[in-house]
């Protein structure tokens, strides 16, 4: 049964007056908040209505009603209308993460941000090294036998490796070997590095094969096999704010996921470029976190998705502010990396 406009904005006004207040929502409340244009009696009708199609429920046996999964997931497909961020909002963002200093500090400030302005837990994760590319290889001599190899990528990355050398290398050659891999590699993404890492060994004069040869075996390690990757957390305290019986109960499965850093990353991994994803209570597919709500987008320059971020938090959120605000902190977070 399809539902009409009149029962769509009912579910809407109790959505909303759930969200705010905390309680079930009745059909007075309703009447006397909203200017629905009908009776209380129809109202009670309509939410018999919404009641039979699994979109609001009786949490126990007072007059009120909340809404179900369903009942929110309709809700944020047809009926939420994103709120726009103030331009005082908006100041307060740039003005946050502009005076980030390095990639580590972008990544914290964001995480923090979402917190405070969502007031749910927020999860950014560090720009991914598989959808990165190389910008500059550093060789730093350590001694005569020992290099410190630093990659930056151009998300900002930066990852740093001890090269043992098999002898003594002057200070000219550490130069040459320096030249070589950036006209090599410098601006190649680094899942196409593994071949021309090999070509570097395969074009180098015979003397110097064995020096390039370790050189190599450690770019490999920091361009491929690569550490897992890197997630920032805020805001768990808030998962306590409007009480536990949010999580109907407990919070302890929602608090045991969060410290899974593999969960994390399938909550807010794997978005394409200008989708924000919002999964809802059961939608979830990790068992615990089935009382949850997960909203997510990927961010980075420009159309390139480098990360992914987002906010958890009890399905009774406010869908249509925390969405806008989760673009808009990923918007930024992508122009920075853009400027960098």
């Amino acid at each position: 049964m399809s539902l009409d406009d009149r029962k769509l904005e009912v579910l809407r006004a109790i959505v909303e007056d759930y969200v705010e207040t905390q309680e079930p929502v009745g059909s007075k409340s309703l009447v006397e908040r909203h200017q629905l244009g009908v009776s209380p009696a129809t109202v009670r009708n309509d939410m018999a209505v919404l009641e039979e199609e699994g979109y609001i429920r009786q949490p126990h046996t007072s007059a009120g009603r909340v809404p179900t999964d369903a009942g929110y997931r309709l809700f944020v497909d047809r009926l939420s209308k994103v709120k726009p961020l103030s331009p005082a909002e908006r100041r307060a963002i740039e003005r946050f993460l502009i005076g980030a200093v390095d990639l580590d500090d972008v990544v914290h400030r964001t995480v923090r941000l979402l917190a405070q302005l969502t007031r749910q837990v927020a999860v950014v994760q560090y720009p991914s090294l598989a959808r990165s590319s190389v910008r500059h290889l550093e060789l730093v001599p350590i001694s005569t036998t020992r290099l410190m190899l630093v990659m930056i990528a151009d998300t900002g990355r930066v990852e740093q490796r001890l090269v043992e050398l098999p002898g003594p290398v002057p200070a000219d050659d550490v130069t040459d070997l320096r030249r070589r891999v950036n006209e090599k590699l410098a601006g190649q993404k680094l899942a196409d590095t593994p071949p021309l890492v090999q070509g570097l060994v395969d074009d180098c004069s015979p003397d110097r094969r064995a020096t390039m040869a370790c050189l190599a075996t450690v770019l490999l390690e920091t361009l491929v096999e690569r550490s897992e990757e890197r997630l920032a957390l805020a805001g768990t305290a808030n998962l306590t704010r409007g009480g536990v019986l949010d999580f109907q109960g407990t919070l302890r499965p929602v608090l045991e996921a969060l410290e899974e850093e593999v969960i994390l990353l399938k909550l807010i991994g794997d978005l394409e470029p200008s989708t924000t994803r919002v999964r809802i209570g059961d939608e979830n597919k990790i068992d615990n976190l089935r009382s949850a709500s997960v909203v997510s987008t990927g961010y980075g320059p420009g159309v390139t998705i480098v990360g992914g971020l987002g906010v958890l938090g009890p399905t009774r959120m406010d869908y249509p502010g925390t969405i806008a605000t989760v673009r808009a902190v990923a918007r930024y977070v992508g122009d920075l990396l853009a400027q960098n």
